[in-house]
């Protein structure tokens, strides 16, 4: 649960009021791969987020769906596969324990890329 919080923070602090954003936004830096944020989802307490590189060529990686819980202030990956695997991820799988660990990769693999594009300089919250 720490990495699901540490995540919410970053992307908190990446892109502000995470309820007000626009339903879509592109973060550019000078000599650098844009950055699309696309709202997919708003509930009350939830909402879910797409974020992507934009490259010329109309590639879209690593195009991470993002669940927000406002309320426990939690971020979590629900792509539906796990991009390390290639496999669909199903809660009902006799291994278990790999459903959880692809689920930990991805949340992983956001929290270090949202470390990166801050390093970079990429924002959604306009600082």
């Amino acid at each position: 649960m720490d990495m699901y919080e540490h995540n919410y923070i970053r992307l908190r602090l990446f892109c502000g009021d995470i309820r007000t954003l626009p339903d879509e936004s592109i973060s550019s830096i000078q000599g650098g791969v844009p950055v699309g944020l696309k709202v997919l989802e708003r509930q009350r307490h939830t909402t879910i987020l797409q974020l992507t590189y934009l490259f010329d060529e109309g590639d879209r990686r690593p195009d991470l769906k993002i669940q927000i819980y406002h309320d426990s202030r939690q971020a979590d990956v629900i792509s539906r596969n796990c991009r390390l695997t290639g496999r669909s991820i199903r809660l009902w799988e006799e291994e278990i324990d790999s459903v959880l660990l692809c689920r930990w990769r991805l949340n992983r693999f956001l929290y270090k890329w949202l470390k990166h594009l801050d390093y970079q300089g990429h924002s959604f919250s306009g600082r």
